[in-house]
């Protein structure tokens, strides 16, 4: 007990390292992998290339804004906390932006080495291809988890070295790195979605609908933009969100754990980081039964997270028992709760989003009678979905509350994401066997490699909407304990300031709806989600109209580009989509930190906590809605392609072409982007608290 108390968040930096170390391994193990052809190689640059420049360019936009926050943050909270705490709060987030932005570059190096050897790699068999996809995507997977243990935990350590016994500046430059990993997370995310899905909404809207073309023909001018944006929007992106939620999540441990019914006991403080750090033991082991077993690729993922689930909740047991003999039961069940909401919202998501369940084949039966009744059968299946994974919700935090209030709901928070490792694995290994089809298709693979390849896509886009799932339904949860910690440092903060100026402590601070400035509160938080959703969408199509007037002047300029004896301008696509994402993603993702700060300064703290509860309930709905839609559509379409309801060609395939553009930017643009958001609004209000009440 008294060694995992003195050494137990250093036993999770070590773990965080083998995360890291096993990430390296299948690294080296990918890039040994066959690359193909000449030609195959040469695309893949191409598509390397592209990513490369886009996220250098964004990279550069997002430093400028980063560096004027963090003089802000210096600058605001230096003369209200003396230097020494401004500074470390600036520190943590310039940490928290870096690991972000570095998390999301990890992600797009690792996915364009692993698709054109998946290509490659599908010309032997499913089962390569599902190996060299999926390794792919665990290295994004186990390095991202392994680089928040370490910021987190390191940064944490270093604080409260430097700030000896004054435990709450130390938490304070926490909350900054959290605020630079949220702040830099909605940029990637926004940016890399709108980037990925103009491109891909412009290039199917000509290609497909109007000039017939397949998927990824190389003819189509927007097709390298499109395969580029797979990688800066689905896997930057992407690492850059999950980087932000798990590094969030712990720190929202941390930050319960040192309230005042909590703050006694130091095993409070210490085991998220431990339970982060034995889960990575069940990722890797789920990682290696992926890799040796038999399964077809469906069942051989999710037996995967099932077993990493269970093997870590084993490993939970002796050691919830060891730091809390006396407790033990009433801090492992939210652990529990945890590991089953990851599995709940799996199947969930799988169930509303996969081509082998009645949500996906009511849309494609849907589509015979064209693109309205596709539309509204989408639609439906979105508001439909968004039912069980609230009731769970709703229930994992009564139980977890019931058996240790709010630090039960927030080691059921750390508990769902330690299993990140395996999780995110899945998420990126959609974008690779996306991008894996293209390839073949571009390179003249015969058409066994291509059917491969789409049956393995059509995986990863259950995938993908999987784990977009699975995040959101964590931020709903991590918002809660986000919520609490707010309400407890307006309190501190409010009572300390009474003190420091002789006055009577101040009661309680409390929210009832009653009182009307809670119920505006309430409203403008709601809105804020529709408002963010509203501005991304307009993002996607505007560049997306680009996209379709460039393609059109090419196929116009040179007629010889459908005939294949001109060769298309793919870099001007690639120009234009660029431009508009690092143009478009700035105001949508500094709403919610403007919406704060109005908030505070013009209608006070009681508002600004309505204004936390009201993001987090519709931004939970909208983002399970929109992303449940849009990997409905995509399957949809992807299920009439293989020879139902009239396949390719057919009335139903047109309207679920039309079906699978508006849900592009439901399900990879604006959907995962409200995850993020929630955290930011949540952690700007806690940060501000000293500067405005």
């Amino acid at each position: 007990m008294d060694f995992l108390l003195s050494n137990g968040i250093y036993i999770g930096l070590a773990l965080g390292v083998l995360a890291i170390i096993t990430a390296v391994i299948l690294a080296v193990k990918v890039r040994a992998a066959d690359t193909g052809t000449d030609l195959m190689r040469e695309i893949a640059s191409a598509i390397e290339e592209g990513a490369k420049a886009y996220l250098g360019r964004q990279i550069k936009t997002i430093s400028g804004i980063a560096v004027l926050l963090f003089l802000l943050i210096l600058i605001s909270k230096g003369i209200i906390n003396g230097w020494a705490a401004g500074g470390a709060t600036a520190i943590g987030f310039v940490i928290g932006a870096t690991c972000s932005m570095l998390a999301g570059f990890i992600g797009m190096r690792v996915a364009v080495l692993a698709n054109v050897r998946t290509a490659q790699a599908a010309t032997i068999g499913a089962q390569p291809a599902l190996r060299i996809a999926f390794n792919g995507g665990a290295v994004t997977g186990l390095l991202v988890v392994g680089l928040a243990l370490l910021s987190v935990g390191g940064f944490y350590l270093g604080a409260t070295a430097f700030f000896g016994t004054d435990h709450k500046q130390a938490l304070d430059a926490l909350v900054g790195l959290a605020l630079g990993a949220s702040l830099i997370s909605v940029f990637a995310r926004l940016g890399g979605g709108i980037y990925t899905k103009a491109a891909d909404v412009g290039a199917d809207l000509v290609g497909k609908i109007e000039q017939g073309l397949d998927e990824d023909d190389p003819r189509n001018p927007a097709t390298i933009a499109d395969n580029v944006g797979d990688n800066v929007g689905d896997c930057a992106g992407m690492a850059a969100d999950v980087f932000e939620t798990y590094a969030v999540s712990l720190i929202g441990s941390v930050l319960v754990a040192a309230l005042p019914a909590t703050a006694d006991n130091p095993a409070y403080l210490v085991f998220p980081f431990l339970l982060s750090g034995l889960a990575v033991i069940g990722s890797v082991l789920g990682i290696i039964f992926i890799n040796f077993g038999t399964l077809k690729p469906s069942s051989a993922l999710l037996v995967g997270v099932a077993l990493s689930a269970i093997i870590s909740g084993l490993l939970f047991l002796p050691l919830t028992y060891t730091m809390f003999p006396t407790e033990w039961i009433s801090i492992y069940v939210p652990t529990l709760v945890g590991l089953a909401m990851t599995f709940i919202t799996v199947m969930i998501t799988n169930y509303y989003t996969a081509t082998e369940y009645a949500p996906v084949r009511k849309i494609a039966k849907a589509s015979e009678t064209g693109h309205a009744t596709n539309i509204i059968a989408g639609l439906a299946v979105g508001l439909h979905a968004t039912l069980l994974p609230v009731f769970f919700i709703g229930l994992s935090i009564l139980t977890s509350y019931y058996f240790h209030q709010l630090y039960g709901v927030a080691i059921a928070v750390v508990s769902m994401l330690s299993l990140s490792g395996i999780i995110i694995s899945l998420d990126a290994f959609g974008p690779i066997t996306d991008n894996a089809g293209g390839l073949a298709v571009m390179s003249k693979l015969p058409k066994e490699v291509r059917k491969i390849t789409d049956e393995l896509d059509a995986i990863g886009n259950t995938m993908k909407a999987v784990t977009k799932g699975y995040a959101i339904a964590s931020a709903g949860l991590a918002a809660l304990v986000l919520f609490r910690s707010y309400v407890g440092e307006l309190q501190a903060h409010l009572e300390a300031a009474a003190t420091l100026k002789g006055l009577s402590l101040p009661s309680p601070t409390t929210f009832g709806l009653d009182e009307p400035i809670i119920l505006i509160g309430l409203f403008i938080g709601g809105v804020l989600p529709f408002l963010f959703v509203a501005y991304t969408m307009d993002a996607v199509g505007k560049a997306a109209g680009a996209v379709v007037l460039e393609v059109r002047r090419q196929l116009k300029a040179k007629p010889g580009i459908l005939t294949g004896t001109d060769k298309p301008e793919y870099g001007t696509c690639v120009d234009i989509v660029t431009k508009a994402a690092l143009a478009e993603m700035i105001f949508p993702a500094l709403l919610p930190v403007i919406a704060v700060l109005l908030v505070a300064g013009f209608l006070g703290a009681k508002a600004l906590g309505a204004v936390l509860v009201g993001t987090i309930v519709t931004g939970l709905f909208v983002g399970i809605s929109l992303t449940s839609s849009g990997g409905a559509w995509d399957n949809a379409k992807k299920f009439i392609e293989e020879g139902n309801y009239g396949g390719k060609g057919s009335v139903a395939h047109a309207a679920a072409v039309t079906g699978d553009t508006v849900g592009d930017p439901y399900k990879d643009t604006s959907g995962p982007a409200i995850n993020p958001m929630i955290k930011v609004v949540n952690i700007v209000a806690i940060l501000i608290i000293p500067l405005f009440f």
